[in-house]
């Protein structure tokens, strides 16, 4: 896969995410939002109004260190890809 097909595969990917209106297992959620924040090389800490919330993001940031934006990309592709095809 090129580049740029990983890019368009990606973005559709997310659009996909983003337009599912039936609620994500937690799992599934803290797995897309660390390949996403890796994909999109978004440093920010994780913060809000809710600690534990904070801890689980960030430990899973801290799972997927290392990962490079292609890698990051094609991991959230495959979770997104699994999630529909397998969901209940």
């Amino acid at each position: 896969m090129t580049s740029e097909e990983l890019d368009i595969a990606f973005r559709n990917a997310v659009k996909s995410i983003n337009e599912h209106t039936e609620p994500f297992p937690a799992d599934v959620l803290l797995r897309l939002y660390a390949y996403y924040k890796r994909a999109t090389n978004d440093a920010d800490i994780p913060s809000g109004g809710k600690p534990h919330i904070s801890a689980f993001k960030t430990n899973a940031l801290f799972q997927t260190r290392g990962l490079t934006e292609d890698e990051a990309k094609q991991l959230y592709i495959e979770a997104v890809n699994q999630y529909f095809l397998y969901r209940k």
